[in-house]
């Protein structure tokens, strides 16, 4: 159904953009624990970790909303049922009735936003980080500090490189070869 549609695209997009924000701001946390790491008691406390939740959670909500709100706009044509499991923009715009070239061009415009500026924050974080790291003077120094990002990376890793993957094998099963 339509609203059942709607629904799924909502929650998708809510929790695909929440992961993309929270792992943004766990990387300004691991960036504080390398380059300030006297300060990060301070620097993150209960009260911001908390407020960064929230934060997160609301850019999210707006971006999810943004993206129902453009495709309940549209107009649908009656006889025209939902041929996908998965209900994703480009497959609704397609179905769509009216010109979608407004909705492609806010669709580039607000994943840019909220996927590019994640993305620069933590490619930001981590350029800071391993530059803190090589300054250090000792080999076992410089293990410690990158240990503790090891995890949060191949996270980051596998989160980005699996939509890629995703977004490039879908762009090549729709190609019109």
């Amino acid at each position: 159904s339509y609203a059942g549609c709607l629904t799924q695209l909502s929650f998708f997009i809510l929790f695909g953009c929440w992961d993309s924000v929270l792992l943004t701001m766990m990387a300004y946390d691991r960036f504080v624990a390398i380059c300030h790491p006297l300060h990060y008691p301070v620097i993150m406390n209960p009260r911001l970790c908390s407020l960064m939740v929230v934060v997160s959670f609301l850019i999210s909500l707006l971006d999810s909303q943004l993206h129902c709100l453009m495709i309940s706009q549209l107009s649908f044509c009656t006889s025209v049922a939902i041929p996908h499991f998965f209900c994703d923009p480009p497959q609704l715009l397609r179905l769509a009735c009216n010109d979608i070239s407004t909705n492609n061009i806010l669709i580039y415009f607000i994943w840019a936003i909220f996927g590019g500026v994640p993305v620069s924050g933590i490619l930001f974080s981590y350029y800071k980080i391993i530059s803190s790291i090589l300054r250090l003077p000792s080999s076992g120094g410089k293990y410690k500090a990158f240990s503790t990002c090891g995890s949060h990376l191949s996270v980051v890793c596998l989160f980005y490189g699996t939509g890629l993957g995703v977004y490039l094998s879908s762009a090549v099963s729709h190609s019109p070869r």
